[in-house]
């Protein structure tokens, strides 16, 4: 038989308060792509942060072609040939592309100098191989989260790994891209490279995977070969119960128009869009990765302000410069990228819930007052189900469903008349997934209009009211729900141009 390239033998990690990891065990065959799967905190990213050098086990050892590892570090593991692609892409903003690839690694000439030539040459040649639509010279700071997520991959693939840790490589991205992937992904297994494939899409773990192994708090429940599940029963391992999709609840009220949008412009990224949001609706937009709807929100929330056009929230005109000027006007916003966009990871759950509504948290004489922060935050806590020990745990250690969940307390405390929420639940398990839109679905009964973008159309097909179709910049279609166009080919051949 041939011998593992990797193997992790009882590995233990404690966190404060926390036991991530409860003496796993894990092997990768060679040519092999082996899935990774659980729910938000069930332990794989602690996992293979062990594997890839960025945390220290408490117990247990890692093997790298048969020879057990004895320092734990990031340039250990690189020199042993262990790559990573983190869920959550850091590329060094004001750097270019290539820079970014060769980071740590840049070719030099005969004199000693960098081959600056040969790094934009090699880094180009790496993208173009990959479809990746990106120019080597550009700052890394101006690309989307996708192509930050493309060139992340095209970082791990310019060296000579053995093995590659995908941490949900394909959140951030349209589905032909995601193909491309899958198919580089294969053309690299039959070259003899190993994949740990992390992912909460469970139909990419059948596509690609050929075997899972599936946590649940923190051990290992057991390692599958692909061909022998199917989708309930890996959904059942996981969560160790059946987990349905949540279907929205509350049905639309006729009721009045909290936001609307007319001619709404800017240049380059969408046009004339007009759009009305009634109180208590909820309206899904659906389209391409670039198609203008998320650009679209972000203008609405002042972060990339319209150059034509006009808002009205309530009926009255609004000026949206900046994301305070949102807020005010009764606009609220929740990223798809919360570890860039929302949750202050070092900082406590209960900080983090009272961040927007901080001048209501005060007492006699303007202090601040943390009793009324701790109240806040565990009305919250309890209404919105948010897992954790303490309210003083930092919003790094959560799982990232309850991160999520913090972000939802956060704008829900600010009790707004419009939501924006841009793939709200992106990057989380199944059953967080059902919980993040029963919350959406509790909001709206509240009252508030909301407006939801996600590239999955399943998603809105369960939780939205109606559909806007966005294409090239503009809305090209509005599907009602439960009418017979309301599916998802159809979604998605008019999303496509057809």
């Amino acid at each position: 038989m041939t011998a593992p390239l990797v193997e992790l033998r009882a590995i233990t990690k404690t966190f404060p308060g926390v036991l991530a990891l409860k003496g796993v065990d894990l092997e990768v065959m060679p040519g092999e792509i082996h899935g990774l799967v659980g729910k938000n905190g069930a332990g794989k990213s602690t996992l293979v942060s062990v594997l890839t050098g960025l945390l220290r086990p408490d117990r247990g050892e890692v093997r790298i072609n048969g020879r057990t590892l004895q320092s734990f570090d990031r340039r250990t593991t690189i020199e042993a040939g262990i790559g990573l692609v983190p869920q959550q892409v850091r590329l060094v903003p004001y750097l270019t592309v290539a820079e970014n690839i060769f980071c740590g690694k840049l070719p030099t000439n005969r004199t000693g100098n960098v081959d600056w030539k040969q790094v934009y040459d090699r880094a180009q040649a790496i993208l173009d191989s990959l479809n990746v639509p990106v120019a080597a010279t550009t700052p890394a700071g101006e690309l989307k989260v996708a192509e930050q997520k493309m060139v992340a991959i095209a970082q791990a693939l310019s060296s000579d790994m053995k093995l590659i840790v995908l941490d949900e490589p394909t959140a951030a991205l349209p589905r032909d891209d995601a193909e491309i992937m899958f198919s580089f992904i294969r053309k690299l297994k039959d070259r003899g490279v190993s994949f740990i494939y992390i992912s909460h899409h469970l139909d990419e773990v059948f596509a690609v995977c050929d075997r899972v192994t599936v946590m649940r708090d923190g051990a290992r429940i057991g390692t599958y070969p692909v061909s022998e599940l199917d989708m309930p029963k890996l959904v059942q391992l996981i969560s160790g119960a059946n987990v349905e999709n949540y279907t929205r609840r509350t049905e639309m009220a006729d009721g009045p128009v909290v936001l609307e949008v007319k001619h709404l412009t800017r240049e380059g990224a969408f046009y004339d869009i007009n759009l009305t949001v009634r109180r208590g609706e909820v309206v899904g937009l659906a389209g391409l990765q670039g198609s203008g709807a998320s650009e679209m929100m972000r203008a609405i929330y002042g972060l990339e302000p319209a150059t034509g056009g006009e808002i009205r929230v309530d009926g009255q005109p609004v000026t949206i410069a900046h994301t305070l000027a949102a807020l005010n006007s009764g606009i609220a916003w929740v990223p798809d990228d919360r570890r860039r966009f929302g949750i202050v990871g070092l900082r406590p759950i209960r900080e983090n819930i009272a961040l927007s509504v901080l001048h209501r948290l005060t007492v006699s004489l303007g202090f601040y007052s943390p009793r009324r922060e701790r109240a806040l935050a565990e009305q919250y806590v309890n209404d919105l189900n948010i897992v954790t020990p303490s309210l003083d745990q930092p919003v790094e250690f959560l799982s990232g469903g309850n991160q999520q969940k913090v972000l939802f307390a956060r704008v829900a405390a600010v009790k707004p008349r419009v939501l924006l929420l841009d793939q709200p639940a992106q990057g989380v398990d199944v059953q967080a997934k059902a919980e993040i839109f029963r919350i959406v679905d509790m909001m709206s009964r509240e009252g508030i209009a909301v407006v939801l973008y996600s590239s999955e159309i399943n998603e809105l097909l369960d939780n939205c009211d109606r559909i806007l179709v966005f294409r090239e910049g503009r809305i090209r279609a509005e599907i009602a729900a439960g009418t017979p166009e309301a599916t998802e080919p159809q979604i998605l051949l008019l999303a496509e141009g057809g």
